[in-house]
């Protein structure tokens, strides 16, 4: 089976971008817009990997750790991302529970190479 990743973002061309990249290597990708949206994913098709944008139209996207915390199984690899490249945010998603934060622009090649570390430390244990 694909690996399943969630992308939570509110910009249309970066889900666009981010899909056509990820689908493009083997994923299969979801996306929301909204944290209720990317709630709803989480229990209806659990993803391995959530890229998840921390300003969703006036949402903090860390507010979906919450359900992330609630949901039963194996809890899936948060990745923040932000245009915030400062210690306080790091440490905000850090204390949160993100594995690591992606300061945007991401690269795509760095992005690639990091979802396959991420997934092969996760299938490994």
């Amino acid at each position: 089976m694909l690996p399943h990743i969630l992308l939570v973002e509110d910009n249309a061309l970066v889900i666009g971008a981010l899909r056509l990249l990820l689908e493009e290597t083997g994923h299969r990708v979801s996306d929301a817009g909204t944290v209720s949206g990317a709630a709803r994913v989480l229990g209806d098709d659990p993803p391995d990997v959530v890229l998840l944008d921390l300003t969703l139209g006036g949402e903090d996207g860390l507010s979906l750790m919450t359900a992330i915390g609630a949901h039963q199984g194996q809890r899936p690899i948060v990745v923040a991302l932000t245009g915030h490249d400062d210690a306080a945010t790091l440490e905000r998603c850090t204390s949160a529970g993100c594995r690591a934060v992606l300061v945007k622009p991401i690269q795509p090649m760095k992005l690639k190479s990091q979802i396959a570390e991420w997934l092969r430390e996760r299938a490994t244990g």
